[in-house]
């Protein structure tokens, strides 16, 4: 890993960010919108892990971070897929643009 520079890591994880936030911000599906999220949590760890391993005062507390970020974001895929399948139950459709009931 040594070998690989740093700038290479944040090279990907700066694509990875920006892909998700395209998504995130275009797309209205919301299975597509919750991958995205989880792309950006996956570009946000990779640069956690990064800077643990190539910063001033390499450690391992950015990895445990990190961890923890993955355990976050699985809570979280885990609950928006709940939420989703109990709107598409009711609405019948996972497009964002029809979701809209809590706006007045």
């Amino acid at each position: 890993m040594s070998s690989i520079p740093a700038s290479a890591f944040l090279a990907l994880a700066l694509i990875l960010f920006c892909i998700g936030l395209y998504g995130a911000l275009t797309k209205r599906n919301t299975v597509i919108v919750l991958i995205s999220i989880e792309l950006m949590l996956n570009a946000v760890n990779i640069n956690l892990v990064t800077f643990s391993k190539y910063g001033m005062a390499p450690s391992i507390t950015g990895q445990v971070f990190a961890l923890f970020a993955m355990a976050v974001a699985a809570a979280e895929a885990a609950v928006g897929l709940a939420i989703l399948m109990s709107v598409y139950r009711n609405k019948k459709t996972v497009h964002i643009d029809e979701m809209d009931e809590m706006k007045n």
